[in-house]
């Protein structure tokens, strides 16, 4: 996605420096001071391709490192939590944030080339360890939603001795039923065919909300909806794919 277009609702100002990408968001969301707190978004490499990093917060502090969910990144997936005044008080106060977007996912993010190679979860959970040794972090708390907390399951299963804890939302615990199977099949050919179509919008905003914030006939579909429809049009449907087919594996 574009730059400051991919924040729902956050007027965020963004500066190149050395190469680095500064972005200054609101300290608090609503809040009436002008303050702000500044991101700053690393591009890692590590052996396995480049990984975007945005880093928020007093990097003395503990780490608490994030992985969103299939298709989405750090603004469109944890702005929920982290523009929650209280939670966002408490965050930054004990830790200091760094958003890993999964390769292809990062603000602003690229078509991947053919050449890119083709990351297994196996490739992304040693992806995150090269991330870690790069910031020169120890122990870290992790925080994932659904494909991203399977995918850091599988990064403390490998690497317990880095993690201090999960924070784990809505994460695959079990083999998909054949329904979800089929979902994924279907949303796989649709992003290999047709890109990211209307269906494969609709199937993934049923994967991120429920059946109340969806809205229906009755009631319409929540605000965080209409902006997430609107976000994930500017996708990038091959990097999707990528991600899509490693968790499927």
């Amino acid at each position: 996605m574009g730059d400051s277009s991919d924040s729902v609702s956050v007027d965020m100002e963004t500066i190149s420096v050395a190469g680095k990408v500064l972005r200054l968001v609101p300290y608090l969301p609503g809040a009436v001071s002008t303050r702000k707190q500044i991101l700053l978004e690393h591009l890692v490499k590590t052996g396995r391709g480049y990984v975007s990093v945005a880093v928020f917060g007093d990097q003395d502090k503990p780490a608490l490192i994030t992985y969103p969910d299939l298709a989405l990144n750090y603004m469109s997936c944890f702005q929920g939590v982290f523009y929650c005044p209280e939670a966002f008080s408490l965050l930054l106060h004990n830790f200091c944030i760094y958003h890993i977007s999964p390769p292809g996912h990062e603000l602003g993010a690229a078509v991947m080339s053919f050449d890119d190679p083709i990351l297994s979860v196996d490739d992304l959970t040693d992806q995150i360890v090269e991330v870690l040794d790069y910031f020169r972090l120890g122990k870290v708390m992790c925080m994932g939603v659904t494909a991203g907390a399977y995918i850091l399951t599988l990064f403390a299963i490998k690497y317990t001795q880095r993690v201090m804890g999960l924070i784990l939302v809505s994460p695959l615990c079990k083999a998909p039923s054949w329904t979800e199977w089929l979902c994924n099949k279907v949303m796989t050919n649709l992003l290999y065919f047709c890109g990211m179509c209307t269906l494969v919008k609709e199937l993934l905003l049923l994967r991120y909300f429920s059946k109340e914030v969806r809205g229906s006939v009755e009631v319409p579909e929540s605000d965080a909806v209409q902006a997430c429809r609107r976000l994930l049009g500017e996708r990038q449907s091959p990097n999707v794919l990528r991600l899509l087919e490693a968790i499927n594996e």
